[in-house]
């Protein structure tokens, strides 16, 4: 099969590669589309573990997720059958095929196409996780999205409105993005460039602050972002975009019994992926099928044009995700 492999040197590359074989518990997928995500230029690098399961022959394949049409299903699988539809976080999703770990399946909705399945599935994951699992998201509490603009903020505005959110608001670095953030579904969208994202967030709730901070930003943000804050305010650490590091006032975190939490997938157990899987699919699925929560996808690549696609990614210059469609 055709697969983008990752070579020493960290470039991509098209190659034949062995298939893979699925296991008892295992769906072979002829994958249709697999998502570029910002993962994936940290796994060409070394930095990043691959997915959960296995690439065929051993290759370092590319991607992290996929989407498809089930082509065989393990001998121990009873939920998932031949010609099922479905989406999940895999090792090796830049191929004409991906064995997935049947627990990490999700239905595509019947609405969708299955490159917006590609587009969502990472998204759909990270934005449930940080809003219920992590931050415990209670109707009508007060979200702020930082850097909204990302696929993944617009996701989590989205889930967040479907979830009963308050407000939501959404901080961007570009005006270009703003109204798509608005149409994703945020009630104010935050010029983190040109005003104080915490003068913005208290005046609005009349010095109240902000329930739940979902940041995709990190880096010199994290003052802001903990003066932003009501009293038990929670803030997930998604994604780091401005750097690793910033300076905290620990002070300022006792004052407001506030609480930081970092989330990530690469330290989880197959089965903590299993449970997030599960409740998205039970969760959000009919809002997915309903067109309430649907992926903004900027454009599409062909499989031999991956490296042409990260590099994009990499320019920030996508206002969506960015999808890699695959021709088997």
């Amino acid at each position: 099969m055709k697969a983008v492999v990752i070579a020493a040197d960290g470039t991509l590359r098209v190659a034949d590669v062995a298939e893979p074989r699925p296991g008892p518990h295992e769906v072979l997928v002829d994958v249709a589309a697999a998502a570029v995500n910002r993962a994936d230029l940290a796994q060409r690098k070394g930095r990043h573990e691959p997915g959960p399961g296995k690439a065929g022959d051993g290759a370092r394949i590319a991607g992290m997720d996929a989407a498809g049409v089930v082509a065989e299903v393990g001998a121990e699988v009873d939920t998932i059958r031949t010609g099922d539809r479905v989406m999940g976080l895999v090792a090796g999703g830049y191929a004409q095929r991906a064995v997935l770990d049947a627990r990490l399946a999700i239905p595509v909705p019947g609405t969708w196409s299955l490159v917006e399945a590609a587009a969502a599935v990472s998204g759909l994951q990270t934005g449930y996780d940080a809003l219920v699992n992590a931050a415990g998201l209670a109707p009508g509490e007060v979200v702020v999205v930082q850097g909204a603009s990302t696929p993944v903020g617009l996701t989590a505005i989205q889930i967040a409105r479907h979830l009963g959110a308050g407000m939501i608001m959404g901080t961007i670095r570009t005006g270009r993005a703003h109204a798509q953030v608005v149409s994703a579904g945020a009630d104010l969208v935050i010029h983190a460039t040109s005003e104080s994202v915490a003068d913005a967030v208290l005046k609005v709730t009349g010095g109240r602050g902000a329930d739940v901070i979902v940041d995709h930003v990190g880096g010199d943000t994290l003052p802001d972002s903990i003066r932003s804050l009501a009293i038990e305010g929670r803030l997930v650490s998604v994604g780091r975009l401005a750097g690793p590091t910033g300076e905290l006032d620990l002070e300022s975190l006792a004052y407001k019994r506030a609480r930081i939490i970092g989330v990530t997938f690469r330290t989880r157990s197959i089965a903590q992926y299993a449970q997030i899987a599960r409740t998205v699919g039970e969760n959000l699925l009919p809002a997915m099928e309903r067109g309430e929560l649907r992926p903004i996808i900027d454009r599409t690549y062909a499989l031999d044009r991956a490296a042409e696609a990260q590099a994009f990614m990499a320019a920030d210059e996508h206002r969506g995700k960015l999808v890699l469609t695959v021709s088997t």
